[in-house]
């Protein structure tokens, strides 16, 4: 979502919230606030959006989709479990690293929808992390990955070890997304596999 001025109003409007919740929070953030870093009326706002929390669902549930159509790609592949889990890593970094403002938001700020969008978030989120935790099984069955892997415990250390990477990369540093989304795939897949 670079580029703000090519933008239209909304995704102005959306962007900025994103930059604002990662900053102060999403509780801690008002639509007054809002529409001072845009340098507008707050009234000016509702033409654009009809609320804070419509912006929270647009920001997490976009992006939800984009995790989702990301792996949907690598299910498709006809490759065995580790290069599907190692191309589901790079996948994720790569969704999250396009936009780190808003997987910030999507991390750490979920929580604050209301249901039903909250327990529709979370089902989508779930469902992610089992379509990880298959791949996972399909290695274990196949004989790739050790026979005494916790499936569980494996997805949870791979999302655990993913999701913190907006609040440590920079695109600026000397590592590109594919990169380190191939440097932590061999990481986490490695300790996976049969010795």
């Amino acid at each position: 979502m670079n580029g703000v001025a090519n933008l239209s109003r909304k995704e102005q409007v959306i962007r900025s919230a994103a930059e604002l919740f990662k900053e102060k929070g999403y509780a801690a953030s008002s639509m007054r606030d809002l529409a001072q870093k845009l340098g507008i009326e707050a009234a000016s706002l509702y033409s654009h959006i009809k609320s804070k929390e419509e912006i929270l669902q647009t920001l997490c549930f976009d992006m939800a989709a984009e995790f989702r159509e990301s792996l949907d790609k690598v299910e498709k592949q006809g490759v065995s479990a580790s290069e599907k889990l190692s191309m589901g890593i790079i996948g994720h970094v790569n969704v999250m690293a396009r936009d780190l403002t808003a997987s910030a938001v999507f991390m750490n700020e979920h929580r604050h929808l209301s249901n039903p969008h909250l327990r529709d978030f979370l089902l989508l989120r779930i469902n992610y992390i089992n379509r990880f935790k298959a791949i996972i099984e399909q290695g274990v069955a196949s004989g790739e990955f050790k026979k005494n892997i916790d499936t569980k415990l494996a997805v949870m250390t791979l999302f655990s070890s993913l999701n913190w990477m907006p609040m440590w990369y920079s695109p600026e540093g000397s590592i590109e997304p594919k990169e380190l989304g191939q440097q932590l795939a061999n990481m986490l897949v490695n300790g996976l596999k049969q010795n």
